[in-house]
C-alpha cells in the first residue's frame, strides 16, 4: 500500500478551508488531518510580505548614476557631470550592482528596465 500523506489546513478563510479540503480529499495518497493531529504537510496563511515598489529600491542619487550608467557613462564621466568623486561615483555603482543583484554595468541597466526602474 502506498504512503498516506496528511496534510493540516490552517487557514481562517473558512470557505479556502472548505475548497481545498473538497480538492484535495479525493486525491489518493492525501489525507486531511484531522484536529490536533501532527500532519506531514500544512497549508497555512499568514499576512503577506510588503514589497518594495521597484522605485523604491534605489535612492534618487543611485537613479542618477545609473540612467548615466544607461548612456554609457564612465565613473570619471559619471563623477564629473554629478560633481561628486570618482571614489563616490564607483561606491554608488557597486551599490547599483547589489541591489538590483547585476553581474555587471549591463547586466544592472537590463534589471532595471525589466523592473521598471528606468525606462529605456
Amino acid at each position: 500500500m502506498p504512503p498516506v500523506i496528511v496534510v493540516a489546513i490552517e487557514i481562517e478563510d473558512i470557505a479556502m478551508v472548505d475548497r481545498l479540503a473538497s480538492l484535495l480529499g479525493g486525491i489518493a495518497g492525501i489525507r486531511l488531518a484531522t484536529p490536533g493531529e501532527e500532519a506531514a504537510v500544512a497549508l497555512v496563511s499568514r499576512e503577506p510580505r510588503a514589497v518594495a515598489e521597484p522605485a523604491d529600491i534605489l535612492t534618487p542619487r543611485e537613479r542618477d548614476v545609473l540612467l548615466l550608467i544607461a548612456e554609457g557613462a564612465s565613473n570619471k564621466a559619471i563623477a564629473k557631470r554629478l560633481g561628486i568623486s570618482v571614489h563616490t561615483a564607483k561606491f554608488h555603482v557597486g551599490s547599483l550592482l547589489d541591489k538590483l543583484d547585476a553581474t555587471g554595468r549591463t547586466d544592472a541597466v537590463a534589471h532595471a528596465a525589466r523592473l521598471g526602474v528606468i525606462n529605456l
